[in-house]
């Protein structure tokens, strides 16, 4: 007698997002040979298909959206990936499994939240206009490009990672740069004073403007520069145009409007396996809090991603359990790398500095034009000290050496 083999049921798979996290579960997903048991519907926010936002100063570099896509345009067609581009998601309905846009409804069996963040902008009286501008799309900055096209001078409000790149991207379009800095240092999460204090220097070496331990308290009418921004201490800076890289907050408010568990502080709760109190659904990257943490860089939630796509096609893989916060980038033309606890915050640690001309290092590397020390943090038992992690100079870009536990 002839065995009956009954397929197995497809079911609907909805990814809200189509950023670099939400892309890169999705290259999983076909990697894994999902798209057997799914079908799978993508909706992103943006007209532009999934691009690389850790480089978006190249695009006043001369680099286009097609440049800065991630994959080929047909990747998703050619494995039967539905794409809805610019369609947002107004609305999640947990009781009937449907997502809700402005051309309809569509069901789901499962659901990805990969909705990223959104910049954080201060209430600051007078903020409009250009004086309001943000630094996280293409349409942002295709916005930054209009408004300096008529300017002379810009300020960046933040002087983090993404504020230093915007900073660049400033510089790249001919303007005055300035950074307007609420902390007393450049990169106050990744850097220590010392670590701080060298790269302002490098920074103003090459031309930009820096303005630590700055409040703006609002933004009047100026009379050299269309605006004047006006500090808590009684001193002011004008300038044409402002952008604001203040810091980023979860884009929770899908999963929020529909009950999901959210932390205090923003994002939607997810566990090791990036589930959230909704069995059916799930959320990856910087819309989603794991043990009381949003992760803002890309490789936690290229991690989230893979260890969602391995469960989803019933495979075997690994909890997500935190995520290695370490950076390295490149600001302004200085290679800049921070590893580990950058203030000796953890628990029965401490650290220790020692330092060359003219890098200093306490918890982050430096690499001039010129062949020097490459310094790095790194944990030997329960104490972290910062060395040469070298043994001859050498450029920061060739070392390849990572902290061990």
């Amino acid at each position: 007698m002839n065995a009956i083999v009954t397929p197995i049921k497809s079911e609907i798979l909805v990814v809200i997002g189509n950023g670099m996290v939400g892309h890169h579960c999705v290259e999983q997903l076909i990697e894994r040979g999902a798209l057997a048991r799914y079908q799978v519907h993508v909706y992103g926010e943006e007209r532009q298909r999934a691009y690389d936002r850790v480089h978006l100063s190249e695009y006043f570099a001369g680099k286009d959206a097609e440049a800065l896509a991630l994959g080929d345009a047909g990747l998703y067609a050619r494995h039967g990936v539905h794409l809805h581009l610019g369609e947002a998601v107004l609305e999640i309905d947990r009781e009937r499994r449907e997502v809700v846009t402005a051309t309809g409804r569509q069901p789901y069996d499962r659901l990805v939240l990969a909705t990223g963040s959104y910049p954080f902008v201060p209430p600051i009286p007078g903020a409009e206009g250009r004086s309001r501008l943000v630094y996280r799309t293409l349409d942002d900055l295709d916005g930054i490009r209009e408004a300096a096209a008529s300017a002379r001078r810009g300020v960046v409000v933040g002087g983090g990672l993404l504020g230093l790149e915007a900073a660049n991207a400033l510089k790249s379009l001919g303007l005055e740069a300035h950074v307007v800095e609420f902390a007393p240092r450049l990169m106050p999460v990744q850097l220590d004073a010392d670590g701080g204090a060298a790269l302002r220097a490098r920074i103003e070496a090459l031309g930009v403007g820096v303005h630590l331990s700055r409040a703006t308290q609002e933004i009047v009418v100026g009379e050299e520069y269309a605006y004047r921004m006006q500090f808590n201490d009684g001193e002011f800076l004008e300038t044409d145009l402002i952008v604001f890289s203040a810091g980023i907050r979860p884009q929770d408010a899908l999963g929020r409007a529909a009950g999901l568990e959210v932390a205090p502080r923003g994002g939607v709760v997810i566990d090791n396996d990036c589930r959230t109190s909704d069995p059916a659904i799930f959320a990856i990257g910087e819309c989603a809090s794991w043990n009381g943490s949003v992760f803002g860089l890309v490789a936690p939630g290229y991690s989230m991603a893979r260890n969602l796509a391995a469960l989803l096609a019933g495979q075997p893989h690994e909890p997500f359990t935190g995520a290695d916060m370490s950076t390295k980038l490149k600001l302004l033309g200085v290679d800049v790398g921070s590893i580990g606890d950058a203030h000796a915050a953890t628990p029965a640690h401490a650290a220790t500095a020692s330092s060359t001309k003219p890098a200093p290092a306490t918890g982050a590397w430096w690499s001039p034009p010129m062949a020097s020390t490459c310094w790095a943090r790194c944990w030997w038992g329960t104490t972290a000290t910062t060395t040469p992690c070298c043994n001859t100079p050498r450029t920061a870009s060739s070392c390849r050496r990572s902290p061990r536990a």
